[in-house]
């Protein structure tokens, strides 16, 4: 009799566990907008960098970036519970945005952008923080992009510098933008059936 309740209450904590997960990805698809916002952010300091070769393209995005993203995430956040996986998941992307923005700051402000190193590091920053989340919430999809992160951190000690570009801008557009795009259709999928259950 014992054995079989300690098989039930293990099956019932793995039950769990995957329900957790699930929540957990539901949590991060919800912030699919930030990945959108941050994404754009990117492109509007590069395109004003290559534009107006101003130092100040970096800081001023990245800061106005953080600003909007410190207002808009205070007004979602009266709406949502907070739980282990989602502050162990929120830890992970702000110790990198922490990192990302002293390093846009520092190297923006300075004018010594290296392309390269910049890319490399910033590649290797995102595709961290994205493995760290995937491999918590066990997301497939958040682990690719990892993957695309990593690949434009190596290519960027090899690469040359329109091929680099490209490679960087293709990563910010699918691992940013598409990817944002992607958990926002999944959480407007899930409203949509929590709405069509309770109706």
């Amino acid at each position: 009799m014992q054995e079989q309740t300690s098989t039930q209450d293990l099956k019932d904590r793995l039950a769990l566990i995957e329900s957790m997960m699930t929540e957990g990805r539901r949590t991060t698809e919800s912030w699919g907008w930030v990945f959108v916002l941050w994404g754009v952010a990117y492109y509007v300091a590069i395109l004003w960098t290559a534009l107006g070769q101003s130092t100040l393209a970096w800081p001023v995005t990245m800061i106005s970036a953080c600003v909007l993203t410190g207002v808009l995430v205070s007004i979602r956040s009266g709406n949502h519970p907070n739980t282990n996986l989602g502050r162990s998941i929120g830890s992970i992307w702000i110790a990198a945005g922490i990192s990302m923005f002293l390093l846009f700051l520092s190297l923006g402000t300075s004018g010594r952008i290296d392309q390269h190193i910049m890319v490399a590091v910033v590649g290797a920053m995102l595709g961290t923080a994205n493995a760290a989340s995937s491999m918590i919430l066990k997301w497939k999809m958040q682990f690719a992009c990892a993957v695309v992160w990593w690949a434009v951190t190596v290519f960027a000690c090899f690469g040359k510098g329109k091929q680099l570009t490209i490679a960087f801008l293709a990563a910010i557009f699918f691992c940013q933008i598409v990817f944002g795009i992607y958990g926002m259709i999944a959480e407007s999928r899930v409203r949509k059936m929590r709405g069509t259950a309770h109706a």
